[in-house]
């Protein structure tokens, strides 16, 4: 049994390298950036071992060290191993760049120390086997993040942000405490693999409702859903490490919490429905105003609080496999896209201009999604006995109806008649490969995760209209979003825009309803 608690030795290494950073925090540490480099390669080894024993022993199974159900312990499956295997890649990544990134800052080892920490923090959480575990790991993640958001502490704008974070996450973590303090009251068990298994045998009671709805609430907050999301936007005066960190992996805790409990979480059907409604609201939010933000960082921070409301969505529509699969997507894309941001911003300044856009007029909008559609049901038709429509739950197949709204604004570029024949050949490949990509991804994600986590029930009537105002809502974003370039000059249309810059204000409103946040001067 001692074999199966190999990734307890993950976080262990990084906290050694933390330990030193706070021995070391001062401008070049000697050896610290090279031993957190390799405690972070030394943490990506241990989850691909991880992964290995999983398919070796081939299902879910549990570890423990210590006294009774308080001590470490480690629950290894599917969700686990996945998770550990992309915390400890994109934290190996991160810290090589950070290694680069604050070469000679005053407080480097300072910096480096609680990277590491916050590393362990994720990776203790991602493999928690009780309750003890989740809630100290989850509380550590937070108190380590912040430490990181104020390593400037004399910016302003990076201390009200921080202050705010700290607001919502000791909320989030009341709620998760008080949730593990029901199940345990009403199950007689902190370990989560045997309370998820008593919730899929049928227990049932008003504290496990109770219980999930604080777990769904502790989510929301972990995972800046409207309207908390105000601080997710402002933690651009942190290193950039910091956001990579930030929005490709501890922002990720809130649907990893919603997908480990999911047993759980499906005897509550009216969180789940309140969650579906909340995300799907975020997102389309969160898709708005990032098309108004002039600077890359701060688009990139709103592209996230969208995602995140995408990824509630999903766990409120019990597309648990398909919330696991946003996430490991989700992080590789952003961890990318924050640590490129600034040759991206170069390349693109270095770019010449070919001319105009082409833009698609009211038929190619209408020509586009109706050929999106007509990929979307050919591909799930010609593919339905692998992994096509017949496979697919209701939940799934309205998800991938949303998802090819989005192809078909690819498609209205190649459409317009100025556009060029090679760019029309390309955006119908891509719309292809999407279609292609969203059924096969799925399916796999499904595989996977086959009894470890429940499939999607069949939708009753509540779901059925979540559905169809998920897919009308999402529809009528994208052909806004497809025709915008028509009316865009219309003076409605520029005062909409100064508007959704702003994020419709609904973060000044609630910085003055939370008393101004005013913060003191820099000593």
């Amino acid at each position: 049994m001692s074999l199966y608690l190999l990734p307890l030795s993950a976080p262990l290494l990084l906290l050694v390298a933390a330990g030193l950073g706070g021995l070391r925090s001062g401008r070049r540490p000697p050896l610290l950036p090279l031993v957190a480099e390799g405690a972070a390669l030394g943490a990506l080894l241990i989850a691909l071992a991880s992964l290995a024993l999983l398919i070796v022993q081939g299902a879910g199974t549990s570890a423990l060290l210590g006294w009774g159900r308080i001590g470490l312990s480690v629950r290894l499956d599917a969700v686990s191993a996945t998770m550990l295997l992309l915390v400890a890649f994109v934290g190996w990544i991160v810290v090589r760049y950070a290694r680069t990134y604050l070469d000679g800052e005053a407080r480097q080892g300072y910096f480096i120390g609680w990277l590491c920490a916050a590393l362990a923090a994720v990776l203790l959480l991602v493999q928690a086997g009780n309750l003890v575990q989740l809630v100290i790991a989850w509380i550590a993640t937070s108190l380590a993040l912040r430490r990181l958001l104020l390593f400037y502490p004399e910016r302003v704008a990076a201390r009200r942000a921080a202050r705010k974070k700290r607001l919502f996450s000791t909320l989030g973590a009341v709620a998760l405490i008080g949730a593990a303090a029901l199940i345990w009251t009403r199950l007689g068990t902190t370990d989560i693999a045997t309370i998820n298994a008593m919730a899929r045998a049928g227990a049932h009671a008003w504290p496990l409702v109770a219980a999930a709805a604080l777990l769904a609430l502790s989510a929301v907050l972990k995972s800046a859903q409207f309207p908390t999301h105000g601080w997710l936007t402002e933690m651009m005066e942190a290193p950039t490490p910091v956001s990579a960190l930030l929005h490709a992996g501890v922002v990720n805790g809130g649907g990893f919490l919603l997908i480990r409990f999911a047993d759980l979480m499906l005897l509550s059907p009216g969180v789940l429905a309140v969650l579906a409604m909340l995300g799907g609201f975020t997102a389309l939010f969160g898709a708005l105003v990032m098309l108004t933000q002039p600077a890359v960082k701060t688009s990139l921070a709103w592209s996230t609080v969208a995602q995140m409301g995408f990824m509630i969505l999903q766990c409120g529509l019990a597309l648990f496999p398909l919330a696991l699969l946003h996430i490991v997507a989700h992080s590789l894309y952003k961890a990318h896209a924050f640590l490129a941001s600034g040759g991206a911003v170069e390349q693109v300044a270095a770019t010449r201009r070919p001319g105009p856009v082409a833009v698609p007029s009211v038929p190619a909008v209408g020509r586009a999604f109706l050929i999106a559609v007509a990929i979307y049901v050919g591909i799930g038709a010609v593919f339905g006995l692998t992994f096509g429509f017949g496979h697919k739950s209701l939940q799934a197949l309205a998800l991938g109806a949303i998802l090819i709204f989005g192809v078909a604004y690819l498609l209205a570029q190649g459409l317009a008649d100025a556009a060029p024949r090679a760019l029309t050949r390309r955006t119908a490949l891509y719309a292809c490969a999407a279609a292609v990509g969203y059924f096969a991804l799925q399916s796999v994600a499904e595989w996977l995760t086959s009894g470890v986590l429940p499939a999607t029930p069949a939708p009753g009537r509540l779901e059925w209209t979540l559905l169809a105002l998920a897919v009308l809502s999402f529809g009528l974003v994208a052909v806004a979003q497809a025709l915008f370039p028509l009316w865009a000059s219309h003076p409605a249309a520029a005062g909409l825009r100064v508007h959704l810059s702003n994020g419709l204000y609904v973060n000044a409103a609630l910085d003055r309803l939370l008393g101004g946040w005013s913060v003191p001067k820099a000593s």
